[in-house]
């Protein structure tokens, strides 16, 4: 570290950086916070503590799909993700098959909700 006038220079973050430990924590925006969760599941699930039914999973995967196709059409060459992304579809692809099958009108009314097309 090099001292000047009144900052430090690391020679490997360069003069304007700023070091990791004072960056604080960087947000992940590859995934969904709590808070979006909790709103989501709030919203389509059939109780407060409903975390597991086919329609709040198909909700949370449909936004995972969303933030992820726009990682992608930045990053077009991650083919990591774009496997990932290929993955969560066919999951949520099997959940809304299994909705349909056992609900029509919960089917019908989540994929209005959503924005998606049916299966």
């Amino acid at each position: 570290m090099l001292k000047t006038d009144d900052k430090t220079i690391d020679p490997l973050l360069g003069d304007g950086a700023i070091p990791p430990s004072e960056a604080g924590e960087k947000e992940d925006k590859m995934s969904l916070t709590r808070e979006k969760k909790e709103e989501i599941a709030k919203k389509y699930g059939q109780s407060e503590a409903d975390t597991g039914s086919a329609a709040v999973q198909i909700a949370l995967l449909t936004e995972k799909i969303r933030e992820l196709t726009e990682h992608l059409n930045v990053h077009r060459k991650d083919f990591s993700s774009q496997r990932g992304l290929r993955k969560m579809v066919g999951q949520r692809r099997r959940l809304m098959k299994y909705v349909k099958k056992h609900d029509l009108a919960a089917y019908k009314e989540l994929i209005q909700s959503l924005g998606i097309r049916g299966v």
